[in-house]
């Protein structure tokens, strides 16, 4: 009845605009109106539609978010000196790698020692003829916590961050041996100097100085991330270790990662995940290669260099003390780690090349 009332009231005023040839006026203006009402929210609504849509792709694949490189909350970006950085550019890499399929499914204890036994993968004959398996596993089995034999479970994280730490040792090997080249020629291609170019950049590097590239671009001892692995995780049993595959414990105010249970959930710092552990031994070194905190580190390996002498992980782990909060103490803690586990015998070991037989197994 309501319904009816109002149509009959609405008819009538048009009636008698009508009778007053007002009628198709007044439709004009209320046409107008809505046509400038639908210019005036149109392009509101786009913009509800596409944040929603950026919104839902960032939920699908965040690994950039995860991988935010920013370790200090108040200064951002600085390297060295007043050198600023891309993020984008130095992580590129590592955004790549860390972007890998994982729809394997997680190995569990039992079948990780089955593969090693298989490939005859032993931490005693490593350290006897310095040959490594190139076995290259994505998580550690949530078991490893639950193994009750101390020297067991050290093994075991042993056996799966060792290769992991060697990989990305040759990669920076292989671009240090081609820096090299390209330093003691004369004239250089258009495609060495494209790699450069990448290299700057991937390395923090704006002012592009061949001597900063050389220092920073180089190895971080072995049995120096094996111990700082061992130390932030506990050997591998970590909620950090477990749920994030964060073997180095970095800190992040910027990303997306895993709040530590003691912290204010809306303050503070959370540390770093990755979708596999390759990428946090990626950024791991590319942290202590490029962050300005570990500037005294990366002078320190290069006076060894030009000494001539190896890269020691017991002199090197004193410029580390500002890697934890604790300090000199710390450092007293990793020299402990890599002594008494002998993790020095792992120095100069060498990944074997991978093989079809090999991935077969994985």
């Amino acid at each position: 009845m309501i319904k009816k009332n109002f149509r009959f009231r609405k008819n009538k005023v048009f009636d008698t605009l009508d009778k007053n040839n007002l009628g198709s006026l007044a439709r004009t203006f209320l046409g107008s109106l809505v046509i400038i009402s639908l210019f005036y929210s149109l392009p509101l609504l786009i913009n509800f539609a596409n944040d929603n849509i950026l919104v839902t792709k960032e939920f699908r694949n965040n690994s950039k978010k995860v991988l935010a490189y920013t370790l200090d909350e108040k200064i951002k970006g600085s390297l060295d000196g007043d050198e600023k950085f891309d993020e984008r550019d130095l992580l590129v890499d590592i955004y790549s790698l860390n972007e890998k399929e994982t729809d394997a499914v997680r190995l569990d204890a039992s079948t990780i020692k089955q593969l090693f036994e298989d490939t005859g993968y032993k931490l005693d004959d490593i350290r006897k003829n310095k040959l490594v398996k190139p076995v290259a596993l994505d998580s550690f089995p949530r078991e490893i916590k639950m193994i009750e034999n101390t020297k067991k479970r050290k093994e075991l994280f042993l056996q799966i961050v060792l290769p992991l730490v060697l990989q990305e040792n040759n990669n920076i090997r292989i671009d240090r041996k081609r820096l090299f080249n390209i330093i003691n020629k004369s004239n250089n291609s258009d495609l060495e100097k494209r790699w450069l170019d990448k290299k700057y950049k991937q390395y923090g590097i704006p002012s592009k100085d061949l001597s900063t590239l050389k220092i920073r671009m180089d190895e971080v001892p072995v049995s120096l991330a094996l111990a700082q692995a061992a130390k932030e995780t506990g050997w591998g049993t970590s909620r950090f270790a477990q749920e994030g595959n964060a073997l180095f414990g970095q800190w992040t105010w910027s990303g997306e990662g895993l709040k530590p249970k003691e912290a204010d959930e809306n303050k503070g710092h959370k540390v770093m995940k990755f979708n596999i552990l390759q990428a946090s031994v990626r950024a791991y070194q590319r942290n202590l290669n490029t962050h300005k905190t570990y500037r005294e580190f990366r002078l320190a390996r290069a006076q060894l260099r030009d000494e001539g002498k190896p890269l020691d992980s017991i002199i090197l782990s004193q410029y580390l003390d500002e890697y934890a909060e604790t300090g000199k103490e710390y450092v007293k803690i990793l020299r402990k780690i890599i002594e008494q586990n002998n993790l020095k015998d792992f120095d100069k070991a060498k990944l074997l090349p991978s093989s079809l037989e090999l991935e077969s197994l994985i």
